[in-house]
């Protein structure tokens, strides 16, 4: 009997498989000597008792709640610099002085006016608290000393109005101090006790409704007496404190008294010394010194006299009567002051840091040998073989002969003349059209009528300057002529498009299709710094500011900077009233580089902002002029031009400027024609990279003008044969969503035999999409001049004059 043999469709059952109940030596053998991946990426992690993480919370609220008390401390205490308080009226009808005098408590501390005799700043000390207050005050019209005071000062005080709050222009220095970034602030509402006792209530609560919209989760407090001043001294001293990032990792310094020694050379340029308290950081004197609104400068030495306001002064005695004490104050300690000065540091020429902003470049560099004899000959051989034309000509016919017969494949026939007379038709039927309507509109143009004369209207047309608002209506039609045909142009009729479009290519996938980001640069280029890993960069910074310690100034120490090669203006500046602010610069940030700045469009600016017109920036500690090109943010690495500054999106501004490390806040300001400034965007520092890609992208409209099933014949977006060719390689698309080629042209007049993926419809439009990197215009300036005050009848969209119903 045949035993049974299983077929080719027996089960197959898996085999059993050891697991993890295998031995420890086969285990060892399957892995070869790998580790797992736990043991080297993750550290073990102890798992704790609930006891002991309630410990541990314990332990981590204590050394927050430390911290945050130790900062109070040092900040307007004896060890620290006084407590800096700005002072903003937010509306015209605030007294300004008067809240100063209730600032000034005689009885509270000790008093010390400014040099020049200016109540509108004054130190108060107060050891009674145990602590030391600066106050300074600006005027919510001086937009730039608004916000340059904002940059340094600990706290900002608001001063409310009892009824409306703040006006137009308050509400205009808000949104720039926001956008800037608030440090502490407080605000005070001031005459509220000069309304009747049945409206004071109802007043509260308006103002609370109206400050919720800016302030939603603040209270304010009243300063109409004495008291009630005490009370703030007391709410700004024990108040938390917010930080600002671009000048907590940088040391900052706000000018208490300025000198001036013109040097021995030239008068209009010395050593501008600058006292005042150090802040943020230690000051190293090898590193490079910002002034607000003025440029970069080296230091030369840094001098430590007395400090002029100390807190607790000292009390001397007298032999003759051991029971009277007399205080010294700092007026009386000018002569002490001068014999006591120590030099803290003098700049070191080996380690102190250059000026220099921009890279040399070199005429010579990349220039190729001149070529041989050979290759000069091979050259000219390689030109005669591709010269050659084939021609058919007559039997007998001489080389010079035959250079004078035209090539007859170059006529036009059939399709081509027929197509010709169809434009010609065309042409003659819009000349015709036009002429009568330029006739109908003559015709309307002598109707009479009765007009009644106003004086007022001859006023008001005084005041229109007919030129800008001619300019200004081109700029709203061109924006709006962008917003309805994005990138659209007309394709010339008096130059060859192949001419007019040479510096442009086409590409298959916007997103996908390579650029090389380091070809064809322009000659600014070689002038800027670039960083080979910009993140690691400044990581590496940081990380150094937070853990090195850095020899100098410490923070709190009154000190005397010396900065040499200063102009003289800058001292005249700030004897005519303007604050004068030092900030000390990082390594690298006083090169030159291409900065890009994500910003969003203001909403209460709605006119239209051209890309390379001149803006104002307020980038970080820095102010300067320059002309910015605008693109989309977006992940990819090709960015599309924006030709104007859009209000629905998010846009980079990018722009030559010195480094600046991130973060910094970004505000755009545009100069009107009378003066003053506007803001038109705010946003924030994004990165310092020359190789950000900025495209701009150029769309030729064609029309079909006969349809076949997927071919078409299209004209209007080219006018001779030659640039039919030079384009046919670039691919086609319609409004629609069509996709196609050039076959061939059709004639001499530009018409064109297109295939495409899909029928046509008569109404649509075909496209060519052409693209070119674009990069901005060297117009760096940072010298950036003093704005007119915004006044109340500025910011108003319309005032009425006397008469007027």
């Amino acid at each position: 009997m045949a035993a049974h043999r299983p077929g080719p469709l027996k089960q197959q059952n898996k085999a059993h498989k050891g697991g993890r109940h295998r031995g420890r030596g086969s285990a060892q053998r399957d892995g070869k000597g790998r580790l797992a991946l736990k043991t080297l990426s993750k550290k073990v992690r102890k798992e704790l008792s609930r006891v002991d993480q309630r410990h541990r919370a314990s332990q981590l609220r204590k050394q927050k709640k430390e911290a945050v008390l130790a900062e109070k401390r040092q900040l307007g205490g004896k060890d620290g610099p006084p407590h800096q308080v700005l002072v903003v009226p937010l509306h015209s009808r605030i007294s300004l002085p008067e809240a100063m005098q209730l600032l000034q408590d005689r009885d509270t501390g000790t008093v010390h006016l400014n040099e020049l005799g200016n109540t509108q700043s004054f130190m108060l000390l107060c050891p009674r608290l145990k602590h030391r207050w600066f106050f300074t005050s600006a005027r919510p019209g001086d937009l730039h000393t608004v916000l340059d005071m904002a940059k340094v000062a600990d706290t900002i005080l608001f001063l409310l109005d009892p009824l409306e709050g703040w006006d137009s222009t308050g509400d205009y220095c808000l949104s720039c101090l926001f956008a800037q970034g608030l440090p502490t602030y407080t605000l005070a509402v001031q005459g509220i006790s000069g309304l009747p006792l049945k409206k004071q209530i109802d007043a509260r609560k308006k103002l609370s409704k109206a400050v919720e919209k800016r302030f939603p989760h603040d209270k304010f407090l009243l300063l109409d007496t004495q008291q009630e001043a005490g009370m703030l001294l007391r709410q700004l001293a024990n108040q938390k404190q917010q930080h600002l990032a671009f000048r907590d990792r940088r040391a900052y310094l706000f000018a208490h008294a300025v000198d001036f020694v013109p040097s021995e050379e030239n008068n209009l340029v010395g050593t501008l010394k600058i006292s005042g308290y150090v802040r943020g950081q230690t000051v190293n004197v090898n590193r490079l010194l910002h002034i607000v609104g003025h440029g970069d400068f080296q230091m030369k030495q840094i001098d430590a006299p007395g400090d002029p306001f100390p807190l607790n002064p000292r009390r001397i005695k007298p032999q003759k009567d051991p029971d009277m004490a007399m205080e010294i104050c700092a007026t009386d300690t000018v002569d002490d002051m001068e014999e006591g000065l120590k030099v803290l540091m003098r700049a070191d020429p080996d380690r102190q840091e250059s000026l220099q902003a921009e890279v040399i470049p070199d005429p010579m560099e990349g220039e190729q040998t001149w070529p041989t004899e050979e290759e000069l000959s091979e050259a000219k051989d390689f030109l005669k073989e591709s010269s050659k034309v084939v021609k058919k000509v007559p039997k007998g016919t001489s080389s010079y002969q035959a250079e004078w017969i035209l090539d007859g494949g170059s006529q036009s026939g059939g399709e081509g003349d027929e197509y010709e007379y169809d434009d010609m038709e065309h042409e003659d039927f819009m000349e015709e059209e036009s002429q009568d309507e330029s006739s109908e509109e003559e015709e309307e143009e002598y109707e009479t009528m009765t007009v009644g004369e106003s004086v007022h209207d001859d006023l008001y047309d005084e005041k229109v300057d007919e030129e800008a608002e001619a300019k200004m209506l081109e700029k709203y039609k061109q924006e709006r002529l962008e917003e309805m045909f994005p990138d659209e142009v007309d394709t010339p009729r008096d130059v060859a498009a192949r001419i007019r479009f040479q510096k442009y290519r086409g590409l298959k996938s916007f997103r996908t299709s390579p650029w090389d980001p380091k070809e064809n640069l322009p000659q600014d280029y070689a002038r800027i710094f670039q960083f080979q890993n910009f993140t690691n960069t400044r990581k590496s910074i940081f990380k150094e500011i937070e853990e090195k310690e850095v020899e100098g100034a410490e923070v709190g120490w009154y000190v005397t900077l010396h900065v040499s090669e200063v102009p003289v203006s800058v001292v005249e500046c700030f004897r005519q009233g303007a604050p004068l602010i030092a900030f000390s610069l990082l390594p690298h940030e006083q090169k030159m580089s291409v900065l890009n700045m994500v910003v969003r469009r203001d909403p209460g600016n709605t006119e239209p902002v051209k890309a390379k017109e001149e803006l104002i920036f307020h980038c970080g500690f820095r102010r300067f002029r320059a002309s910015p090109l605008f693109s989309q943010h977006t992940a990819a690495d090709k960015h599309k031009l924006q030709r104007f500054l859009t209000a629905d999106m998010a846009l980079v501004v990018t722009v030559y400027a010195p480094i600046t490390f991130p973060p910094a806040s970004v505000l755009l300001f545009k100069q009107k024609s009378n003066g003053m400034h506007s803001l038109i965007a705010t946003g924030h520092l994004m990165s310092v990279d020359p190789d950000r890609m900025v495209i701009k992208r150029v769309v030729l409209s064609g029309h079909p003008c006969k349809i076949f099933t997927k071919m078409a014949v299209v004209r209007y977006m080219f006018f001779n044969r030659e640039d039919v060719l030079w384009f046919k390689p670039v691919e086609l698309r319609t409004k629609w969503g069509r996709r196609g080629h050039i076959k061939e042209p059709l004639g001499t007049h530009g018409h064109m035999k297109c295939s495409f993926d899909g029928k046509l419809k008569s109404q649509d439009t075909v496209l060519m999409n052409l693209y070119k990197r674009v990069f901005p215009k060297w117009t760096y300036d940072p010298y950036v001049p003093e704005p007119v005050p915004w006044v109340q009848s500025e910011s108003s969209s319309i005032v009425p004059q006397e008469g007027m119903e």
